[in-house]
């Protein structure tokens, strides 16, 4: 008897907190509502229905750049500690707008917004945020953060009275039941650019201290296996191919634990592979069998087991590529400055392929992948060959700009800190080094026995994931 009476009062009170969010956008809010009207009328009532208290909110709180600070900052309380008391290790950072600014996608204000909501989930007071918000009231998007990585995770939502609730949900339930993994796939259409590399030296720094990060990876290359083949994995049943084709078969049946221990530390380190096997047969038979988004689901049951899902993607837009793209949460695009194709495709792949990806992924509000900066691998670079490149960057982002068919601002995906006030063409680096390529004909990352190389890759991962 006791169990029904709470449940009635949840539901009363879950039924009182939706008509107070519809009645905040049907009745209560001008359509010139100012920020402070938006945070008043609006916000509130969002707080409530996601299940913040009162105490569990901190307007206008300090990120610890200067004296920027963000609208509110949310955390549910902890034992007895008030987060409006501590006001430290937020969770949730909400920037509000007026409501009759332009917050819908592409416009000038939504991506000042952005820029400014990532900045704020990067600053030093906001360390242990996992998520951000914008909103105006008429428009809302949720951004999640993991490590240095910040990307949408819903696309930017016209909001009224009719779908606040269907879109307050879908944050919530985003916010309260968050996948644990980052997706990433490795890829350029430029073959030779060392993708395989990448992705299994990134994944064996991940996983070694400081970070000793959970790891995934993914050979999704069948054409050339050669993820697999690095490794010395062998053939097991069953296999990926079984999986992708079996529903039936469990994804974990077919992951094997790579493994090595270190002498002197007497310690294990590793990581989990998926390895690609089968004739390449079967293989053209399996493109004819399976969506594009087959490979998302299987990995989908692995979310929340894994820090990083690394996926080594093949070097075409195919079926395969195009599956490893939508499974991703972000691409990380390997380049070389010495070869201008491998700079012509990263750009045909940040302004075509996943805007493609994106547009099949929003029929579930979702945002899609987005691509993280090129960096140039592994290749010795002269200062006149970085004036080559840079000049057929310049070349790249000045078409995609001028093209009247697809205007594409490349210039934050080649030079991410470049800005008005400082013009700055820095492009991330891993230095050329033999050892990292030689190790692969002793089957093991070259990370795990050279030093040298260890702190190249650790550069990569302090660049662009902690």
């Amino acid at each position: 008897m006791i169990v029904t009476i709470n449940t009635n009062e949840r539901q009363m009170d879950n039924a009182a907190k939706n008509q107070a969010l519809v009645d905040a956008l049907a009745k209560n809010l001008p359509d010139d509502a100012s920020e402070a009207l938006v945070s008043q009328i609006f916000a509130s009532e969002l707080f409530n229905f996601l299940g913040f208290e009162v105490n569990e909110r901190v307007p206008s709180f300090s990120t610890g750049l200067g004296n920027e600070s963000v609208d509110h900052a949310l955390r549910h309380n902890t034992g007895n500690e008030i987060f409006s008391q501590t006001k430290t290790n937020p969770d949730i950072l909400v920037e509000l707008k007026t409501r009759n600014l332009n917050l819908a996608t592409d416009s000038t204000d939504y991506k000042k917004t952005v820029v400014q909501i990532k900045r704020y989930l990067l600053s030093e007071n906001c360390k242990t945020v996992k998520w951000g918000i914008i909103t105006n009231a008429n428009h809302i998007q949720l951004f999640r953060k993991h490590g240095k990585v910040i990307h949408p995770a819903t696309v930017c939502l016209a909001i009224n009275s009719e779908n606040i609730i269907k879109i307050a949900t879908l944050i919530k339930e985003k916010i309260s039941k968050p996948k644990k993994a980052l997706t990433v796939a490795v890829y350029n259409n430029k073959g030779g650019v060392g993708k395989t590399t990448t992705t299994v030296n990134t994944a064996a720094t991940l996983s070694l201290p400081p970070y000793q990060k959970k790891i995934l990876v993914v050979d999704f290359d069948p054409n050339q296996r050669d993820l697999t083949n690095s490794l010395a994995i062998k053939p097991s049943t069953p296999t990926f191919y079984n999986c992708l084709i079996d529903k039936n078969i469990n994804v974990r049946d077919v992951i094997y634990p790579y493994k090595i221990s270190d002498k002197k530390s007497k310690k294990e380190f590793g990581f989990d592979v998926i390895p690609v096997h089968g004739e390449l047969s079967n293989w053209d038979d399996i493109a004819q069998q399976i969506t594009f988004d087959r490979l998302s689901k299987v990995l989908e049951q692995l979310k929340n087991n894994y820090d990083y899902i690394l996926i080594d993607s093949p070097p075409n837009w195919r079926i395969f590529s195009v599956s490893a793209i939508y499974a991703a949460n972000v691409v990380l695009i390997p380049a070389k400055h010495n070869n201008l194709f491998s700079l012509e495709n990263a750009a045909i792949t940040i302004k075509e392929y996943i805007p493609k990806v994106q547009q099949a992924r929003r029929k579930n509000q979702d945002f899609g992948p987005v691509a993280l900066p090129i960096f140039f691998n592994g290749e010795k670079m002269t200062e006149p060959q970085k004036k080559v490149a840079k000049s057929y960057i310049s070349k790249l982002i000045n078409d995609a700009r001028q093209n009247s068919h697809n205007k594409f601002d490349l210039l934050p995906y080649f030079y991410p800190r470049y800005t008005k006030a400082n013009k700055n063409t820095e492009i991330f680096e891993l230095p050329a080094y033999a050892a990292i390529a030689n190790y692969t004909f002793d089957y093991v990352p070259a990370v795990y026995q050279n030093k040298v190389a260890r702190e190249y890759y650790k550069s990569l991962v302090n660049e662009y994931f902690l």
